[in-house]
């Protein structure tokens, strides 16, 4: 088998995944490529990918694409923010901030909440830093807030907003390879023993132990009442 080419957005983490696939296809290197979540579909229609891990919404045409987790959303802001003190945050209550919006933003809205800021930061990551410098907030996926954490930073769960989907995509074809599979067995939790998983080791059957023989059988007393009985003196 030649090696398998997987293509990852920022915040996804396949490293459980690839451990995996390590362990029970040792001889096919797995290589990692990452890419951003603009150019991630383009990659596997191209076949410069063999799958992708990667957020929706995405144009479908040419690609199949199975869920795999849901992304909580989230506000970034800096950690002496009044925000901080509460576990969780409403739309509501972004209604009077100053609110940054990426270029690269992957959540499926027509407007983000908030007061947004004119001017729009080409990443994610710049972003972050305009967050540092106090001049707005920033809502994003969980995994993209732990992708650019810094000590200065911190955030809440957002609810009321959309949220992020992971799928796994690979190119539409008659029918899809057995790398493919492999991989896709892995991600939805399948054993070795499934029917598209890696063929199991089969284990050589011991053969049976001989059978004992039966212990012989006790001699049986004599019997007595044939015998002359004794003389008495």
């Amino acid at each position: 088998m030649t090696g398998f080419r997987l293509g990852y957005v920022p915040g996804v983490t396949p490293a459980k995944w690839v451990r995996i696939w390590a362990e029970r296809l040792p001889r096919v290197p797995l290589e990692l490529m990452q890419v951003t979540a603009a150019d991630a579909p383009d990659l596997v229609r191209r076949g410069e990918a063999d799958a992708a891990l990667l957020r929706l919404p995405i144009d479908r045409t040419g690609l199949h694409a199975i869920p795999l987790y849901v992304e909580q959303t989230v506000v970034v802001v800096p950690k002496d923010h009044l925000i901080t003190a509460a576990d969780e945050i409403t739309v509501d209550d972004l209604a009077d901030e100053l609110m940054l919006h990426a270029q690269d933003d992957v959540l499926d809205w027509d407007r983000p909440p908030g007061r947004l800021i004119e001017e729009r930061p080409a990443r994610t990551g710049d972003a972050i830093e305009l967050v540092a410098m106090g001049t707005g907030l920033l809502v994003v996926p969980q995994s993209l807030a732990r992708l650019h954490h810094r000590k200065d930073l911190t955030y809440r769960p957002l609810t009321g907003v959309p949220e992020s989907q992971v799928v796994l995509s690979w190119p539409e074809a008659d029918e899809t390879s057995e790398l493919v599979e492999h991989f896709i067995g892995i991600v939805r939790g399948r054993t070795t023993n499934s029917t598209r998983g890696p063929a199991p080791k089969t284990k050589t059957a011991k053969p049976r132990a001989a059978a004992k023989p039966k212990a012989a059988a006790k001699k049986q007393a004599p019997d007595r009442s044939r015998q002359k009985p004794r003389r008495r003196r």
